[in-house]
């Protein structure tokens, strides 16, 4: 059994309705948080993604995993509807809010691979812009006074790659996450006066339920997707995720990686958690050493 490091603690995850957001929201749960749960598909509406996934079902793994879920429909974008949200957390826990996770990202059918930044539409780019980067802002924008005002807490920030990372290859995606990256550290920079915590965190290959049907793999059957990518040997799944936020929150002395950019790999080995199937993988030392040698077993990286 999970220990309840964060019994009695708020937290808002954004963008909690799969993948990445889902795993951190479970996983807060799993230590015993009260769990704010949102996004845009419910059990009566789809967001443009379509996917099944829904906040409700996020929220009963929270309460099923030992904490307290609680889903609240949100489209991030929407200012007024942010702070309906962060005036509701306000007023059912007397002004509490200890965790707060921007994760939103929506950005997959807008994100082009192949062509650079002039081929592509401006529109769906700026577009990427706003789901991705304005929602953090807006939420951020909402819910740290409701931190500050207590003068503790932690604002994880969920990216793709490291501050020290070099281009991801296409010009919009690697501007919306390279600014998250940037976002926690401005935010640190307003934030550590005061006494709360902000950081970037970004997991390896993420084996999200998108990523499993883009392999046509389930979760019991997800090694057969090695074949199409060799890398996919080192995904990880969203406890891994989860289990890095819920280590950050219950940490005493969370404030010394105040501003930094940090890794679920880096944070394992820091934490000592693992992942749901007892492993620990190393998704940053495992690429670093297929681009020195081709030989490397992705055994010895996990």
């Amino acid at each position: 059994m999970t220990e309840k490091t964060l019994l009695g603690q708020i937290a808002l995850v954004s963008g909690a309705t799969r993948g990445g957001g889902r795993g951190i929201a479970v996983q807060l749960g799993a230590a015993g948080a009260t769990v704010y749960v949102t996004g845009r598909s419910t059990a009566v509406s789809r967001s443009p993604m379509n996917r099944p996934e829904t906040i409700e079902e996020t929220a009963e793994l929270v309460t099923a995993a030992g904490g307290h879920g609680i889903a609240v429909p949100t489209d991030h974008l929407d200012i007024a509807g942010v702070g309906e949200l962060v005036a509701r957390i306000d007023r059912e826990q007397d002004g509490r809010l200890d965790i707060l996770v921007n994760n939103v990202w929506g950005g997959d059918p807008l994100t082009v691979w192949d062509k650079p930044l002039w081929e592509q539409s401006l529109e769906d780019g700026l577009l990427l812009q706003r789901q991705a980067v304005h929602t953090h802002i807006i939420t951020s924008w909402h819910a740290l006074p409701l931190l500050v005002t207590r003068r503790r807490g932690l604002v994880v920030e969920v990216t793709d790659g490291t501050a020290e990372q070099d281009y991801r290859g296409t010009f919009f995606y690697d501007l919306a996450k390279a600014g998250v990256i940037r976002m926690a550290q401005a935010q640190a920079g307003d934030l550590r006066p005061h006494g709360v915590t902000a950081v970037a965190l970004t997991p390896g290959f993420l084996r999200s339920e998108a990523m499993l049907d883009h392999f046509g793999v389930t979760e019991d059957t997800w090694r057969d997707g090695i074949a199409k990518d060799s890398y996919f040997a080192m995904s990880e799944t969203p406890v891994y995720l989860g289990r890095a936020v819920a280590a950050l929150a219950a940490d005493p002395q969370v404030d010394r990686w105040s501003g930094r950019s940090l890794a679920t790999w880096q944070l394992a080995k820091e934490y000592g958690f693992t992942d749901a199937d007892g492993s620990r993988p190393d998704w940053g030392g495992y690429f670093a050493a297929t681009q020195r040698d081709s030989g490397v077993a992705p055994e010895d990286y996990r």
